[in-house]
């Protein structure tokens, strides 16, 4: 029977670690485009302010699954409390340097270090979910429901910071500020929730043949030895390089039309698609395994993505990205579940963030790119590495097809995680 949102939300503490966070994760959706705007407002250059937003990136992409497996060992709160703090800190320090205009090498350094030590807080989240339901299709709702959540950070975010920063009331660095404040609310508070904390696990060391017969825990496998984990990250790196392009192209396209104004608009369809569509699939169960729901949603999102060039105006593009969109939800809900459903428990906080790591490098690979393709062809160009980019999602998505139909929901999820710690 399907889990209802009502149903897992009943539970003791899953509504206040949710909305937490939720709250928690703003960020990252808003350090980005505050990054460009104040950089670009307070130093004249977007040459600079993209070499800071990319320092911020790749920072995360570097600090997120180290944090990740920390996490695992040690705890959520007493790795990622200091974390965060100290992300906090610098993205303060950011702040000041860019109002005081100090030289671009501290800016780039404080940058970098706010996303090393910012983690991924919809990882977190999620592994919380696993602890606190006990069913596949539970945990199914949960993860549905979270991708909903990113999807409402992702469509709110960059509209309240560009907001923040465009105001001609407040200073350019606002959009960083509200990122401070809704980090340090949504973490404090999320941290704050000790009953619903997965229980972290020691990981054991792999052992000569001689000792596999001693009562002992397994030893478990490098998360990337896993080679599903590693087919949803390729899957994902190639989704989120479709998405990068698409912000760029969908810009571009707008310009083109004298409207770069309504851009914004037209991006936000893409989220509605995909925000609608998490709720929808959350609802019910689903019987087909999860390798055929990967593939149909990474196949859908690839012929969504080749009609977006065909579209003679704003308002056909944004039809075509709701429709679109609403391929996303379903197909990162699926690879994290696949996730899920293939590390040990004592990897799961770790596994989350790789996959999620690998669609924002995507992300941002996909967006530089895209703005070489939309230079050279206008958007038009970019609109055709949106769709290159769609299918080479789906080719990944074949070529790791074996090890994708190995991965097999459990009948029933550990309460405890320290119950189950093989892989």
């Amino acid at each position: 029977m399907s889990s209802s949102y009502a149903t897992i939300l009943r539970h003791p503490g899953a509504l206040s670690f949710s909305l937490a966070g939720l709250i928690a994760r703003f960020p990252m959706s808003m350090v980005g485009i505050s990054t460009i705007l104040a950089i670009q407002e307070l130093y004249g250059s977007y040459s600079a302010a993209g070499t800071v937003s990319a320092a911020n990136v790749i920072a995360v992409a570097i600090g997120s699954p180290i944090l990740a497996r920390l996490v695992d060992a040690h705890g959520q709160t007493r790795i990622m409390l200091p974390a965060t703090l100290g992300s906090a800190a610098a993205l303060i320090g950011l702040v000041v340097a860019a109002q005081a205009h100090a030289p671009l090498g501290l800016l780039i350094a404080t940058s970098a270090l706010a996303g090393l030590l910012a983690g991924s807080f919809g990882s977190l989240v999620r592994s919380r979910w696993t602890t606190v339901l006990t069913t596949p299709e539970g945990v199914h709702t949960a993860f549905s429901l979270e991708a909903a959540f990113d999807e409402v950070a992702f469509i709110i975010g960059p509209v309240l910071a560009t907001v923040l920063c465009t105001s001609p009331a407040l200073p350019p660095t606002s959009g960083w500020v509200a990122a401070v404040v809704l980090q340090l609310g949504g973490g404090l508070w999320f941290f704050s929730q000790r009953a619903t904390e997965p229980t972290p696990h020691r990981r054991t060391r792999h052992r000569s043949p001689a000792s596999a017969a001693t009562s002992q825990p397994e030893p478990t496998r490098p998360v990337l030895r896993h080679g599903a984990v590693v087919a949803v990250i390729a899957v994902f790196l190639a989704s989120g390089a479709m998405f990068g392009a698409n912000d760029v192209a969908a810009v571009a396209f707008a310009t083109e039309l004298g409207m770069k104004s309504a851009s914004g608009t037209v991006l936000a369809a893409w989220g509605v698609g995909s925000f609608t569509a998490a709720l929808i699939y959350g609802s019910r169960s689903w019987r087909y395994p999860l390798w055929q729901q990967f593939l149909v949603g990474t196949t859908a999102l690839a012929v969504g993505a080749s009609t977006l060039m065909f579209a003679p105006n704003l308002v056909v593009l944004g039809v075509l990205m709701a429709l679109t969109g609403m391929a996303i939800a379903p197909t990162v809900t699926t690879g994290n579940s696949i996730t899920q459903v293939s590390v040990a428990p004592s990897q799961l906080t770790e596994g989350l963030a790789w996959v999620g790591t690998a669609m924002n490098v995507g992300v941002s690979l996909g967006s530089m790119f895209a703005g070489h393709a939309v230079d050279a062809a206008g958007s038009h160009g970019g609109y055709l590495l949106v769709a290159a980019m769609g299918w080479l999602g789906v080719v990944m998505c074949l070529a790791g097809l074996r090890t994708l139909r190995r991965a097999r929901p459990r009948h029933t999820l550990p309460a405890d995680p320290d119950a189950t710690k093989t892989d």
